[in-house]
């Protein structure tokens, strides 16, 4: 017969009623969360190669890189909690429109704005991903180098848009 499986946290924080306790779960909690966003500074956003030479530059460098960090995070579990939520309002409209154009390989666009699962498996695809059956969901890895080429093609769209009017 299976034992139950006992833990204890450890913590440095006064508790001393059940709503403490309670904060201190809630805090543990976001531990993965955090070490994600850790992840992505260090793998997939690359802050430790850019080798800068200063403290200023690396603050500068790290003030830039964490708002990526968190954008490229929120978008990975916003996709994975959300998957049939538009784009709309998550992505500028230029920014899906050349996504959506260049992968179907068409000029026309839909008349609904595309879900967020699609755009962001899409934005993988453009970084690497390969999204066979056994590869899961797309990671911040994949995702920040499809972001960099979405971001390319998207100025570009935008260009192209205002001389045709």
């Amino acid at each position: 017969m299976p034992s139950a499986i006992t833990w204890l946290l450890l913590t440095t924080l006064e508790v001393t009623c059940f709503e403490q306790a309670e904060r201190c779960l809630r805090w543990y909690s976001y531990r993965w969360l955090i070490e994600r966003y850790h992840y992505t500074l260090k793998s997939g956003c690359r802050l430790e190669q850019l080798q800068l030479e200063t403290a200023d530059r690396l603050e500068r460098a790290l003030a830039t890189y964490a708002i990526v960090a968190w954008r490229l995070l929120w978008l990975t579990y916003e996709a994975r909690n959300h998957p049939t939520e538009s784009i709309e309002g998550i992505l500028p409209a230029h920014y899906w429109q050349a996504l959506y154009c260049h992968m179907h390989q068409t000029t026309v666009l839909p008349d609904l704005p595309p879900s967020l699962v699609d755009c962001v498996r899409w934005i993988a695809r453009l970084g690497g991903f390969l999204g066979r059956k056994s590869d899961g969901e797309p990671g911040v890895k994949t995702l920040w180098l499809g972001l960099q080429r979405v971001h390319d093609m998207a100025s570009i769209w935008q260009l192209m848009s205002k001389s045709d009017k």
